[in-house]
This record gives structure tokens, C-alpha cells and sequence, in this order.
């Protein structure tokens, strides 16, 4: 017997292989990065990015990791290499900056690799899979 809780899960959470998974499943990991949650009094929407970032090294490496998660997604689509080193080379970016005590803490809450590559990985998907598009109202 499925519990409604398992049958909501099932729903919320992309788990196939198809285009269309996949880019709902980016684009939910890119908005826990990137825009988990936003500042009191600065209406800035800050993510797991920026968070995690606050935590000396160990942090840097869990962001890098599931930035990186982003382009092995990229590369399950078939994207170009081209295009992979690009989405690479901003996470490699984003860590090596983010790393530097305080100064890279106030870089990660300005600069958003995650979402630089999600825009990536939409115009492939656009292109290549143009009935996973959604359109926002």
C-alpha cells in the first residue's frame, strides 16, 4: 500500500532520465543553491550557496560539490564540451574566490554559478528538447 506521503514524493521529485526530469530537477537544485530563502531586511534571496559557504573550507567543498552535480547533469544531456568547460570554469571560479575568508563569503552572495549554469543548461534544452519548456505566467 503507497501512503499519500510516498505518492507526493513520487510527484515532487524528477527521478527519470527524460529531458524533462532532468530539467525540473536542475532547475529545483539551482533554487536551493541559489534562492532557498531570502535576507530580512535586504530582500536579497540567498540559497545553500551562499550558507554554506560561511563554514572554512569543508562548506567551500560541499558547494562545489553540488554545483558540480550540475554540470554531471549537463553532461547525462549530451552537452558540448564546450559547453561543460564553461559551466566547469564557473564553479572552479565561484570555490576558488568563495574560499578567501570573508571577502569570498560576500562573493558568494553576489555571485551565482548555479544559476549561470542553469541558464546553460536551458538554452541547450530549449534548443535540443522543446517540449520540456515551461512557460511561466
Amino acid at each position: 500500500m503507497v501512503t499519500q506521503s510516498a505518492r507526493r514524493i513520487d510527484y515532487d521529485l524528477p527521478l527519470g532520465n527524460d529531458p524533462a526530469s532532468v530539467r525540473r530537477r536542475v532547475e529545483a537544485l539551482e533554487r536551493v543553491l541559489e534562492r532557498a530563502f531570502t535576507v530580512p531586511g535586504l530582500r536579497r534571496e540567498v540559497g545553500l550557496d551562499a550558507v554554506v559557504g560561511l563554514i572554512p573550507v569543508a562548506g567551500d567543498v560541499v558547494a562545489a560539490a553540488m554545483g558540480l552535480y550540475l554540470v554531471w547533469e549537463a553532461r547525462n544531456l549530451g552537452m558540448s564540451k564546450w559547453q561543460l568547460a564553461r559551466m566547469t570554469a564557473n564553479v572552479a571560479f565561484d570555490t576558488a574566490v568563495g574560499a578567501i575568508p570573508v571577502a569570498g563569503d560576500l562573493f558568494d552572495f553576489l555571485f551565482r554559478s548555479n544559476s549561470r549554469n542553469l541558464k546553460i543548461i536551458r538554452k541547450h534544452l530549449d534548443r535540443k528538447y522543446p517540449h520540456t519548456r515551461v512557460i511561466d505566467a
